[in-house]
């Protein structure tokens, strides 16, 4: 599954008495599908995951599915603390028809998370996953930051097809990506080189004739192939009304740290997940896209235009100030579960004058 772009990690909007507020996800959900955001996380950092009884993630994750456009990857928050809690939830994202599990990294029992035990975890998890895998490390919340000689042992499992790297450092992005230049594996993209999910394909197939409409590719060509053969980038798929082709991309290193977008993406990263996108996703966007024009002045000028911001609402006020971020901008923010208290006025007053800019 080709992973380039800026995606989306939404937010769990909440009643004020906690409970889950389906419609409003929904509607936040078909907004943020009409964006330029490649795709949509669900039940990441920044959806309260850890707060989310069992029912509660199985119930996000098919509302979220239902409300999503067929051309946004979907990417589900499925790590928890076991091997086969996670691959219990999983199962069920990919029952939904979710193209990606994102893992984060075990972390309570810190002192025992050694390299063995995590190479363990990882390869049993994407032995078993119907899901590609994509790692993620955000040691600012588990407090274990994992080494990147690590991820690039990992990145050598056929089903492990990135990572997720929220730490903020760049050299260390810097140094994934050039320890697993080796690898080799390819995604189907549509002419415009955009990723191709199943869920598009079946669009693609019942909105044909039925005459002549092409061979529907499976689950694992989409996702990319576990050998090193390069397939030829020129031979086109036809699906229904859809013309897919094959592109490279080997293991995709994405990054969580808005304010340190561009510079990642300079380093070799391919695409991001950032909470900021929840607030302002064209904004996070306009970075990616000045980036793939090579038009490196305008690239920067846009990330300095949101660094300041992405650093106090994510980073130092996180989830109510994301949440109330976006109230501001238009989408439901909405309360968070407590512990998380909600923000004082002044600084609300704070949280709108940064965003005067990024009205999305």
């Amino acid at each position: 599954m080709l992973l380039h772009g800026i995606f989306t990690p939404i937010t769990t909007p909440l009643y004020p008495d906690g409970n889950v507020y389906f419609k409003k996800l929904e509607s936040n959900v078909e907004r943020y599908s009409r964006t330029p955001a490649a795709g949509i996380v669900v039940l990441g950092s920044t959806g309260e995951a850890i707060m989310l009884s069992d029912q509660e993630r199985r119930d996000v994750l098919k509302s979220a599915r239902d409300a999503a456009a067929p051309n946004k990857v979907l990417i589900a928050g499925t790590g928890i603390e076991s091997a086969i809690e996670t691959l219990r939830l999983t199962d069920y994202a990919a029952e939904l028809g979710y193209d990606v599990a994102m893992v984060r990294t075990p972390h309570y029992y810190k002192k025992q998370m050694q390299p063995a035990n995590l190479l363990a975890f990882y390869r049993t998890v994407a032995d078993r996953s119907p899901l590609p895998v994509i790692i993620y490390n955000f040691p600012q919340a588990t407090g274990y930051d994992m080494p990147a000689e690590l991820v690039i042992e990992l990145a050598e499992h056929p089903n492990l097809i990135g990572i997720k790297e929220s730490s903020g450092n760049v050299e260390k992005v810097r140094k994934m990506v050039e320890g697993t230049r080796h690898v080799r594996r390819s995604a189907a993209v549509t002419e415009t080189f955009d990723a191709v999910t199943p869920r598009m394909l079946s669009a693609a197939t019942a909105g044909s004739s039925g005459e002549g409409g092409g061979e529907l590719v499976s689950v694992a060509a989409l996702t990319g192939s576990p050998s090193n053969a390069k397939p030829s980038s020129s031979s086109v798929t036809i699906v229904g009304t859809l013309k897919t082709r094959q592109k490279e991309t080997g293991f995709q290193v994405m990054v969580g740290a808005a304010d340190k977008l561009h510079a990642s993406l300079q380093t070799g990263a391919v695409g991001a997940i950032l909470a900021f996108a929840c607030v302002a996703p064209t904004s996070c966007y306009e970075i990616y896209a000045a980036w793939k024009e090579d038009d490196s002045e305008l690239a920067q000028l846009k990330q300095e235009r949101i660094a300041l911001a992405a650093r106090r609402i994510v980073s130092e006020l996180g989830i109510p100030g994301i949440k109330y971020g976006m109230d501001f901008n238009g989408y439901f923010g909405g309360p968070a579960r407590l512990p998380f208290l909600p923000l004082t006025g002044e600084v609300k007053a704070e949280v709108e004058r940064m965003l005067a800019d990024a009205r999305n």
